[in-house]
């Protein structure tokens, strides 16, 4: 017997309904996708995706951080925003999930609830799968059409992740809950001003809105802010667990770090934004 039988996922060769077993997912029409050893399932087929997956070292950096507390009054605000305003959910959905650090909060905030990661990173949903054995983690690119039956998902979660507008109204279902997650331009300020990260761009919030105009609309909108007291390798990880890690050549980061003194008080400044459909 499958371990779900809730239609939630859709096979990415034929469209048809996914059971979930143990270490197998199978449609009705015979495909079967297996387990990889850690946990989780690889549904890209053909040539995958164009874009670059997190690697090791970058998920490893993230683990680290997330683990230190850095970003748990955010994960907690998260998770109390999912709480009041999608209080039902059975299905809950994190596209761009990485290691599973939001949605494992989130999920364990609705009893029963079947949570679901999606991420083209292989290494962090070997985390992720540790942390949701009550759920399917699925190598996927957000940026495809979603393998997910549509109306299925009662909680979609997007944190600091790529959004597909079009798939999200598709697969979130009539009373269901979008919350998005983005960094305001005060976020690890400190670090940007010693040219240690790239800039975020004003207007990010005003962004979401309007890519999601015309299917999605907010209906809340929060900000979070605090300080945090990093060492030299918590800053070194804050920036190696993001994209901002590609733009190190071999030892120069290390470097760079290493000319700070000391402990560094940086700012943490999220915006979260909640939707329903229009």
């Amino acid at each position: 017997m499958p371990l779900s039988t809730r239609e939630i996922l859709l096979c990415p060769v034929c469209g048809a309904a996914v059971d979930v077993h143990p270490a197998l997912l199978a449609c009705s029409s015979g495909h079967r996708f297996d387990a990889a050893r850690q946990g989780y399932f690889n549904l890209l087929t053909g040539r995958g995706t164009r874009f670059e997956a997190d690697s090791a070292g970058m998920v490893e950096a993230r683990e680290g951080f997330l683990s230190a507390g850095h970003y748990e009054p955010l994960r907690n605000a998260l998770a109390g925003a999912a709480a009041r305003l999608a209080p039902r959910s059975s299905t809950v959905v994190d596209a761009g999930a990485g290691t599973g650090y939001y949605l494992r909060a989130v999920a364990d905030r609705f009893p029963g609830a079947f949570p679901v990661a999606l991420d083209i990173s292989k290494f962090a949903l070997r985390r992720a799968a540790r942390r949701l054995p009550d759920g399917v983690s699925l190598v996927w690119d957000v940026w495809k059409q979603l393998p997910l039956q549509s109306r299925s998902v009662d909680l979609l979660l997007n944190v600091f992740a790529p959004r597909n507008p079009a798939e999200f109204s598709r697969v979130l279902s009539p009373k269901g809950v979008l919350l998005v997650v983005t960094p305001q331009p005060g976020h690890l300020a400190e670090l940007r001003e010693r040219a240690l990260l790239l800039q975020v761009p004003d207007g990010k919030a005003g962004d979401v809105v309007d890519s999601l105009a015309g299917s999605l609309k907010e209906i809340e909108r929060n900000s979070l802010e605090y300080g945090m007291d990093l060492s030299p390798a918590a800053v070194k990880s804050a920036i190696l667990m993001g994209p901002a890690a590609r733009h190190y050549e071999h030892g120069q980061l290390d470097a760079a770090v290493e000319r700070l003194e000391g402990h560094q008080r940086v700012s943490a400044a999220f915006t979260v934004q909640a939707f329903v459909h229009a």
